[in-house]
């Protein structure tokens, strides 16, 4: 047999290598067969309504489709289109990147601290507190609850308390003027922050070893900053991951709130956001390869938001 020098690799080697890997994987799909029987639901689901239109969109952002036409394909023409001709588009790049700077922290933090201030409460009390900070997120009138507060007449809650304490003479028009437009739809966005991500980190927060601070405090930690910094983050950096996907996401998909408040399109698409332009030239104009291409450019920001945050959060406790 011939020798193997150093930097070669014999073919048969690699045939080995393969066929032990192989016979590997087919080892651990019969050991946990049941796992994956139990699994398979939800990821033929996933895959289907997840990861082949994510596909498809990514493909057809190179074509031009009408919905009536076959598909042609044009390379990179609407990349070119969206950033060199597309106004509108740096308008809706702008109000997203503010609009997700200024809630994304914010509502992050926010569902930290309350969640952090309530999981010390007794748990009946913790419970219903827990709803009451819940609510706002799942309810279904909330829209229109905030047309009444910024109604443009004298009738409006906030046009109402400024007249009459003598803070204005005649009534705003707060969702249709361009000044105050994005700084209501970032109000109400806030409002409703506290959502999935602060039921996660509650769950968090009741599953740290109580251990650890025993063992923390015979170390040296002596109060409760250091606490929740060397003991309580680290024990919750899963559910801190998921949090921050979870809100970052939200920040830089927002389009219902834009709509119900300021309509669409927005006065001088004041609280225009990717999300909007995409279902402008999705689901008005029927410009499927272009609204793919505005599709694919959100997808690449919200990963490397995704990842950028997650490297920062890796070094949380160190």
């Amino acid at each position: 047999m011939k020798a193997e020098t150093p930097g070669q690799v014999v073919p048969g080697v690699i045939q080995a290598k393969k066929t032990y890997r192989l016979a590997f994987i087919a080892q651990e799909l019969r050991k946990n067969k049941h796992y994956y029987l139990l699994m398979s639901p939800y990821m033929l689901i996933f895959f289907t309504f997840t990861v082949v239109p994510v596909v498809i969109s990514l493909l057809l952002s190179f074509f031009y489709f009408n919905m009536l036409e076959f598909p042609r394909f044009v390379g990179w023409q609407n990349y070119s289109r969206l950033f060199l001709n597309d106004d509108v588009f740096m308008i809706a790049v702008k109000n997203t990147f503010m609009f997700a700077v200024i809630t994304g922290p914010i509502s992050y933090i926010a569902c930290f601290l309350f969640a952090w201030i309530i999981n010390e409460l007794s748990p009946k009390v913790r419970a219903f507190m827990t709803l009451v900070f819940y609510a706002p997120s799942i309810s279904g009138n909330v829209f229109f609850i905030w047309l009444i507060v910024f109604s443009g007449d004298s009738y409006g809650y906030l046009n109402g308390f400024l007249m009459r304490f003598g803070f204005i003479l005649e009534p705003i028009q707060w969702l249709t003027d361009e000044k105050y437009i994005l700084s209501i739809v970032i109000i109400v966005q806030l409002w409703l922050s506290l959502g999935t991500s602060f039921l996660a980190f509650i769950a968090g927060l009741q599953t740290i070893d109580k251990t650890l601070i025993e063992a923390g405090a015979v170390d040296g930690i002596n109060n409760r900053w250091q606490e929740l910094w060397f003991i309580t983050l680290p024990s919750m950096r899963p559910q801190l991951m998921f949090g921050a996907v979870m809100q970052i996401t939200g920040s830089l998909a927002v389009a219902d709130i834009a709509t119900a408040l300021a309509g669409f399109p927005s006065v001088n698409y004041a609280a225009h956001t990717i999300v909007t332009h995409l279902m402008d030239f999705g689901t008005i104009r029927f410009e499927m390869g272009y609204a793919s291409a505005i599709a694919t450019v959100l997808f690449l920001i919200m990963i490397g938001t995704n990842k950028i945050t997650q490297r920062l959060l890796r070094k949380v406790g160190e």
